[in-house]
């Protein structure tokens, strides 16, 4: 693909094209262009002539872009709320995943625990029960950083700047740092099938300083991707 049309690409994924929409636009162009060139050859020019008269025919970069930028309903989620993409869409992810490991929980708690105050401690388990709590614990704690990697390889698809992202990303981390999961039947009257969940630092300072550990090494596991990219890039332009 002719660098022109790279350039392209990165001029419509900033202004916040989808990134499907510029795919298939691009696809389309250098099909076009490849037509263009051809017919330019069989005019006698050279492969150089050709490849400058066929971009010269198929329109100025300028022209070419806005035929995309403005049309609304090409671009992304990520451009048009990206309140919602970065803020809301973690958090219901988040909660859909911690509910499918609290309902591991739940469950394994009563039908391999079922005289146990609490599922956590105790004899170690074995075998597939030893499994069946694992997965959920899986879940649990990667969660965060799965939907975190989400985030920024959002970010980089579609060439954003590092504020939203960073939104989403710190929002993150702090639940992820500050949840606390409670599974007892004795302490836990209130919650769901005795587990409760809630989000907050402890009232000691060994806590709060534990907590903000936890939370920043969140943030920088999953920030490294978007981290990385940017790096990257900044050295490119640099070059």
């Amino acid at each position: 693909m002719p660098r022109a049309l790279d350039e392209l690409r990165e001029r419509l994924l900033r202004a916040g094209v989808a990134p499907r929409h510029v795919r298939r636009y691009l696809t389309e162009l250098n099909e076009h262009l490849d037509d263009l060139r051809a017919e330019e050859e069989r005019a006698g020019r050279s492969r150089f002539e050709a490849e400058a008269a066929a971009l010269s025919r198929l329109g100025s970069m300028d022209v070419l872009a806005e035929a995309m930028i403005g049309r609304r309903q090409l671009q992304s989620w990520s451009a048009r709320a990206p309140w919602a993409i970065f803020g809301l869409a973690p958090i219901f992810t988040l909660a859909a995943a911690w509910f499918v490991a609290l309902f591991i929980l739940w469950s394994g708690w009563r039908l391999f625990l079922p005289g146990a105050d609490t599922p956590f401690g105790g004899t170690p388990y074995e075998g597939f029960v030893n499994i069946y709590f694992q997965v959920g614990r899986m879940i649990y704690f990667g969660a965060p950083f799965v939907i975190g990697w989400g985030i920024g390889l959002i970010a980089i698809r579609q060439r954003l700047n590092v504020a939203w992202p960073a939104i989403g990303l710190i929002l993150l981390a702090y639940l992820a740092g500050t949840a606390q999961v409670h599974a007892n039947r004795k302490e836990v009257l209130n919650g769901i099938g005795h587990i409760g969940m809630g989000f907050g630092f402890g009232s000691s300072g060994q806590s709060i300083s534990d907590g903000l550990t936890h939370i920043l090494v969140i943030l920088t596991v999953t920030a490294l991707p978007y981290l990385a990219w940017r790096l990257r890039k900044a050295i490119t332009a640099s070059a």
